[in-house]
């Protein structure tokens, strides 16, 4: 199992290429990164997560664009996406980012893709909110065939192109790992089962090392095997009382969350956290992807 990092970029904190090194000389697995395009000022959703929206996300830098620096200045470290609001951008362009950070980096990107909660945001890409997650479904789909596929076609209800060729290919074959971060419904778990490779629980949503046994158990219902499923365990802090029942669930990764300050505030947590990795060194797990070990 892979101890890893979740940070949120900004145009004041640490670049995300000198975090990517740090975090790898110090052997975390993992590194990923959140998104959004913008933040309206007339928004009226309430934060997911808290009473008040934390100023980094106002600030984010484009997570392709880091993701990219720190993939030429790595070799190891799985880099990704936690979340991607595949929704609001345009599926062509995003399969060409995905794939040149994927072909960048040797094959080490992590597709984290989720639905949005922000109405206001959604509604400035002209997205109507009903039909979010079916657009992230289709454009999903579509990408799949961009990176698989020579001369891709495809025809939907949101997105539609004829013998089209994309190049680079991604690296890892046969596609980047997509997966999904919601909130752990049956109606998302099906949804996880049908056209992802995963899931990303998020414990300060409230959600629970038993929603990984549950997705399992659908996943064995419906003639999946549920080893097939990469799971990653968005944002726990690095202490072993919180994350011990989620290793006992089998889970591929921990990302632990890294505030978004300067680069000696990084380094330091960097430093405190590190001390769990070799705890879990040794737990059997297939790694943040399905199959690579």
């Amino acid at each position: 199992m892979k101890i890893g990092l979740v940070y949120l970029p900004t145009d004041r904190s640490a670049p995300l290429h000198q975090v990517a090194v740090a975090a790898e000389q110090r052997g975390f697995g993992a590194l990923l990164v959140g998104d959004h395009t913008h933040i309206p000022a007339r928004r009226t959703t309430p934060f997911i997560a808290g009473d008040v929206l934390p100023d980094e996300y106002y600030r984010l830098v484009d997570p392709f664009v880091a993701l990219a620096s720190a993939a030429t200045v790595t070799t190891q470290i799985e880099l990704g996406t936690c979340i991607c609001l595949v929704a609001q951008r345009d599926p062509i362009v995003t399969a060409k980012q995905v794939a040149s950070v994927d072909h960048l980096s040797g094959g080490r990107f992590v597709f984290g893709v989720g639905y949005g909660w922000n109405v206001e945001e959604a509604a400035d890409h002209r997205i109507q909110w009903t039909d979010r997650r079916a657009r992230v479904r289709e454009y999903i789909a579509a990408m799949r065939t961009l990176w698989t596929e020579e001369q891709a076609s495809f025809q939907g209800r949101f997105i539609d192109f004829d013998q089209a060729i994309a190049w680079p290919k991604p690296k890892r074959q046969p596609a980047p790992p997509v997966l999904l971060g919601a909130s752990p419904t049956d109606r998302v778990f099906g949804e996880v089962l049908d056209w992802a490779d995963g899931w990303l629980p998020v414990p300060f949503l409230g959600h629970q090392p038993n929603d990984v046994v549950r997705l399992r158990q659908m996943a064995q219902d419906r003639g999946r095997d549920p080893d097939s499923l990469s799971i990653i365990v968005d944002g726990l802090p690095a202490d072993p009382a919180l994350m011990d029942p989620w290793v006992e669930t089998g889970v591929d990764a921990i990302l632990v969350p890294v505030d978004s300050e300067p680069l000696d505030t990084v380094l330091a947590t960097l430093d405190a956290s590190a001390g769990v990795i070799d705890r879990y060194s040794s737990v059997a797990a297939q790694g943040v992807a399905p199959g690579d070990g």
